[in-house]
Formats: structure tokens, sequence, C-alpha cells
């Protein structure tokens, strides 16, 4: 094997560490560090657009005007999302980084960064999570064992960890859950490395999905260049997906940079190896979610406008009707076409007696009529579903990615806090 033991999946110039602190009834981690031991020290971040939003949310944002781009340590608790939860849920926000600054020896608040996930409207367990935060610090290392206790500890209901890793080395992407399955992701000396965690498995819409998000690398990027690179990569990648139409209180998303490599990377490459790991750990969040049977890709092509493709990619995805049928393995086109025509005039421009929809490569819709036979459409052999709306009027297109809906989603969302 190829791979060396340590930093296999977050970058090199970083350590780590994931535990309990028994803030979740399963026992489960549930705090996680992830320490920039720079030289670099680089963070850039993408929050949640929900106006109603968590203290973490609040002071992460308010910590990211204040550090000139610069962050030490980026703090994480699950289990109970610190939403809803007034001035106090905020002070206790702000003295978890407190807390974690002191431990680290970083005399800047601002220059640690909080997320939480979990339950809205329940006040952190401050007992439970400074001793948590006492034990993750002890405990800060490379190996992958940690790594992988840090995917872990950022999971609510996610049913697995979800990682993923470019190494210029190989200029490859890879992503799993073993040390066999990143074999030969460590970069050498001359070159450099992205590594990324997530968790995300429902509450999953635009801007953002329910998902926390750390994403590391060993290549020099200036704050401008970071911040520039994580919003491509967002837009294209979180902000595309679309699980249930529900928009969370706490997304987060980091972005770090050690520069430990010592190597400043094009930043057009830079980018869009940085948009491949994102929509890896995208793809494996609707994967993921709660109760799915299908994932499901909706791409408009030949729109006027990209955004316009957009609009009715997403008014597609957010059909209960379309997402029930497919759960159903049922071909219905019909409801692809009525989600379509939802859409107004200013949001896209489309002639509605001429699209076509493909389901699964079938051509089951010609002109808004009826096309090709459904009993060609095979979906029941098959997770994926693949949906085209070829809407003929311009060269435009745009993809979202969505899932069924499924009796297991509601159970569990009926379920959640009780």
């Amino acid at each position: 094997m190829r791979y060396n033991v340590t930093m296999v999946i977050f970058a090199r110039g970083f350590e780590v560490a994931g535990v309990s602190a028994g803030m979740k009834k399963s026992g489960r981690k549930d705090v996680a560090i992830i320490r920039n031991i720079g030289p670099n020290k680089v963070v850039a971040a993408v929050f949640t657009s929900n106006r109603v939003h968590a203290a973490p949310v609040k002071y992460s944002r308010h910590a990211l005007s204040k550090n000139d781009g610069r962050a030490d340590a980026v703090l994480i608790n699950s289990g109970r999302a610190n939403a809803c939860t007034g001035e106090e849920g905020y002070k206790n926000a702000v003295e978890s980084a407190q807390y974690l600054a002191k431990l680290l020896g970083v005399e800047d608040i601002n220059r640690i960064m909080v997320a939480s996930t979990g339950s809205i409207g329940k006040h952190l367990e401050m007992d439970k999570f400074l001793p948590g935060i006492d034990m993750a610090v002890e405990q800060l290392n490379t190996s992958f064992s940690n790594e992988f206790a840090v995917a872990s500890a950022i999971c609510t209901t996610d049913t697995v960890e979800k990682m993923a890793v470019y190494s210029h080395t190989t200029g490859k992407i890879y992503s799993g859950k073993t040390l066999e399955d990143f074999e030969q992701v460590d970069v050498n000396e001359n070159s450099w490395k992205i590594g990324a965690v997530s968790k995300g498995a429902g509450m999953i819409a635009p801007q953002l999905a329910t998902m926390i998000s750390v994403i590391t690398t060993d290549a020099v990027l200036t704050s401008d260049e970071a911040d520039e690179a994580l919003k491509y990569a967002v837009e294209y990648s979180f902000n595309r997906i679309d699980a249930d139409g529900c928009m969370s209180t706490n997304d987060t998303v980091f972005l770090l940079s050690s520069g430990t490599s010592k190597i400043t990377p094009d930043l057009s490459e830079f980018k869009e190896k940085l948009l491949e790991v994102t929509m890896s750990l995208a793809r494996q969040m609707i994967a993921d979610t709660e109760g799915a049977s299908h994932d499901i890709e909706i791409t408009v092509i030949n729109a006027e406008e990209e955004v316009h493709a957009l609009n009715i990619a997403r008014s597609v995805a957010r059909s209960n009707l379309l997402k029930c049928a497919i759960f159903g393995n049922d071909p219905n086109w019909g409801r692809v076409l009525a989600s379509i025509g939802v859409v107004s005039e200013s949001d896209a421009v489309f002639d509605a007696e001429n699209i076509d929809v493909a389901l699964n490569d079938v051509w089951v819709c010609k002109n808004s009529g009826i096309g090709e036979s459904r009993e060609l459409v095979k979906m029941a052999e098959n997770r994926a579903v693949s949906i085209v709306i070829d809407l003929k009027v311009g060269s435009k297109s745009a993809t979202v990615l969505t899932n069924d809906l499924t009796y297991d989603y509601i159970k569990e969302n009926a379920e959640y806090t009780t």
C-alpha cells in the first residue's frame, strides 16, 4: 500500500479529534476539533441563507468578519443545533470558542470557528460539552482513526460517514469508509491535496443543505482565493442538491488552508478540483438521504439562460408527487411537466407545447405529449434515476440532485424529537 497512515483524509498541516461527550443518547461521538497548525491558517466559510439561523452561525459569521480570514481551529458539536436558543444559546457558542481558544493558546477568540448540528430549540449541555472539548484537545493527532472519528462525530441521522479527498499526485478523487478506500491518496512533498468530511441526510435544500462540512488543503491560498474557490464549489455542488425542500438553520462549510505544501496552485485548477471534492460529498449526502431508495439527477438542457434551467430543475426536484412516483418505480412524466409549468415566465423561458422529457434515457415525452413507451423505462433495477428536460429554446443547462420520497423518510421525521 502506498498511503501513509497519517493525514489520509485531511490535508497536511492539521490535527484532528472526534470524541463522545455524552450529549447524544446513543453515546456516539458528538464533539470534533480540526486544528490548523499552519503555517498559513487561512479560513473561508459559507453559511445558510436561512434568516432563522443558529447561534453558532451568528457567532462564526461575526468571527469571520473580524479575523482577516485566519483561523486556528474549528469546533463542532452534534446532537443539538443550538438554534432558536436566544441569548443563552449565543453565550454558549461564545463560551465554547473561548474555552477552546484558551486550551490551544489562541489569543484571539475570533480565530476559533464553531458549528453545531442536531435538534432545534435545545440548549447545549455545557456541563458535558466543555469536558468533551478537553477530551478532544488531549486526543488531537494526525491518525486515520481520528479523521474517521471526526467524520462520525458530526453525524446526526446520517447512516454513513461522508469523506472525499483529491490527490494532486494521482489526479484522482477518493471516497469511502476504510483506510483501503484511500490507498493512494497521500501526496508527496512536491504536491498538494484537498481532503474533506461532511454530514447531511435530511433538511436538504438550497442554499446549502442541512450540512456541516470541513474542507482542508495544504495548498497555499490567500484568504481571498480561498473565499472565491469555496463559493464557486458550493454554488455548483451543495447548492444543487435538494432532498426535501427544507432549508436548515445551521448549514456551514469551512475551507481551511495550512500552506504546508508550500505550493501555490493555479487558482482555476484548484477551484475545479475543489468542486470535484464537494460534488463527491454532495452525491454522498443524496445517497444517504433519510429513507431514500432512488438517487435522482435532474438535468435541464437547451435553456435560454443557466438560471432558467436551474429554476426548472429545482421546481421538478421539489415535486413530492414526482418523488413518490419514483419511489413506486412509476415513470410518470406528467408530473415532470406539471412541475415545469409552475415556473413563472420571468423565471424561465419555454414553450409549454414543445418540451421533451427523458427518464433513464427513454424519451417518454415528446413535444409536451406522449413519446416512447413508459414500459421501456427501467427503475426498479437501478437506484440511479436520470431525468433530462429539453426546453429547446437555447444552449444553457443546469443539474440538480434529489431523491425519492419514501415511507421511511416520513417515519424518521415524524419521530425525530420524540
